[in-house]
């Protein structure tokens, strides 16, 4: 595994760590263990925030994998891509507003917000990684430059 391949495999397992956290977490609420629940998903926040710092560093270092798969199919994974985009963005708003109502103590706002962000997080979790399969397992490309070079023109 190369440096290409190394950072989008850790970022994508903390994704999917995020995720199961956030399920755990789910299911310690619902059984009404709000300490756990509390550290569990704080836990799983800061592993979104990894995903996301080593995810925004090899952008902008490195640089991002272009599409290695037919051009026929080029313009359906534009389309998940874009999806998955949205929905990650989405996302995390919803999950920053869900941890300020929790830190607030604004429960039964929390609690509406919360059945919402853990379903969109769990299908941002999978199209993250289907869009790492993509990538890095089916259809590997080749890769761009890092965002720096393009700045300075390098």
């Amino acid at each position: 595994m190369d440096l290409y391949t190394l950072f989008p495999t850790i970022s994508t397992s903390f994704i999917v760590i995020s995720a199961i956290l956030v399920a755990i977490g789910w299911a310690l609420i619902v059984q009404g263990k709000r300490d756990a629940h509390k550290k569990v998903m704080i836990w799983g926040a800061i592993a979104a925030l990894l995903f996301f710092i080593i995810y925004v560093s090899r952008t902008a270092f490195v640089g991002n994998t272009s599409w290695g798969g037919s051009d026929e199919m080029k313009i359906y994974y534009q389309i998940f891509l874009i999806f998955h985009i949205v929905l990650a963005t989405v996302a995390a708003v919803f999950g920053i507003t869900t941890l300020v109502l929790a830190f607030r103590e604004k429960f039964a706002k929390h609690r509406k917000w919360g059945r919402v962000t853990a379903s969109i997080w769990f299908v941002t979790a999978i199209t993250g990684v289907l869009v790492y399969v993509l990538l890095y397992v089916l259809y590997p490309g080749g890769h761009t430059k890092p965002v720096w070079d393009v700045i300075l023109g390098a």
